[in-house]
């Protein structure tokens, strides 16, 4: 390919291609080391399980009544619960491991131009990620129960259970941490040729709506948590566009880029009818 269109390079070495049962036998490694860093981190945190379920509860059990605790319904849930949650924790503590062997697996597939510009966004996913859990935790939860424990009568035994408590945080957490990825998400469109500046700004008002139906499908249904979710979302997408403004690809390099994305598909659709051709000629 010629440099003046560095976004369709080939990919790195193409002579090194692989058959489909090497980059299964790649694959299975990848993950392998994968769950076993996992493992091992699991292994480091087992014996802290109560201690790192007591800290996940610590939101909750601020906004409980003095001398209340959570319940355990099941049988077993004293210890599949802790079990769970710190599997989870060392989940997310393994996660660049994961990401990397991920990457590592993709990378030598990628344009020289995709590369350059994955391993920013794989970073800064990351960060985003964890901000967004962290925001949930800090800010989110403690209003949230603050604001749910203040509703319940006192007839009311305002005790929930921690298998069901365990699941309404991992969703939250996966709300929040997805939620803190739009300005990524923004930009990666815009980077691709997808969506332009112009597209994104009009789309504004789409999103605004959408935050808050999607604010009121994944959290609890009350409005502060609803708009804890749905206003950093509205914020975070504005951000998106300020970085597309700033530092992203023009509309008129984002048509460009699509013309000759076209022809190099038009291209490539002629070589494979110029072999189809030779080979029928050979037969």
């Amino acid at each position: 390919m010629s440099q003046d269109n560095p976004q369709l390079e080939a990919p790195d070495d193409p002579a090194n291609e692989q058959p489909l049962v090497a980059h299964l036998i790649e694959l299975r490694n990848r993950l392998m080391k994968s769950v076993i860093a996992i493992i091992v981190v699991f292994a480091c945190l087992s014996p802290f399980m109560k201690q790192i379920f007591d800290f996940l509860s610590q939101p909750l059990m601020v906004a409980l009544p003095q001398g209340a605790k959570l319940l355990a319904t099941g049988v077993v849930a004293p210890f599949f619960v802790p079990l769970k949650v710190t599997l989870f924790v060392a989940f997310l503590i393994a996660l660049p491991v994961v990401l990397y062997q991920a990457w590592a697996y993709i990378a030598p597939a990628l344009y020289r131009s995709e590369k350059r510009l994955a391993f920013p966004i794989l970073i800064s996913s990351i960060v985003m990620f964890a901000i967004g859990m962290a925001y949930c935790y800090f800010i989110v939860f403690r209003m949230v129960f603050q604001f749910i424990a203040g509703f319940s009568p006192d007839s009311v035994n305002f005790a929930p259970d921690i298998d069901s408590y365990f699941s309404f945080v991992l969703t939250m957490f996966l709300a929040f941490g997805m939620t803190f990825e739009v300005p990524i998400i923004v930009v990666v469109l815009n980077r691709v040729g997808i969506a332009t500046y112009s597209k994104l700004t009009k789309a504004r008002p789409y999103v605004i709506v959408g935050a808050f139906v999607l604010a009121a499908i994944f959290t609890p249904p009350d409005a502060l948590s609803q708009i804890l979710l749905a206003l950093p979302l509205v914020i975070l997408y504005q951000v998106g566009i300020w970085c597309v403004k700033i530092a992203g690809v023009s509309d008129e390099e984002v048509e460009e880029l699509k013309e000759k994305k076209k022809e190099e598909m038009a291209k490539g659709r002629e070589g494979n009818r110029s072999n189809d051709n030779q080979q029928d000629g050979f037969s």
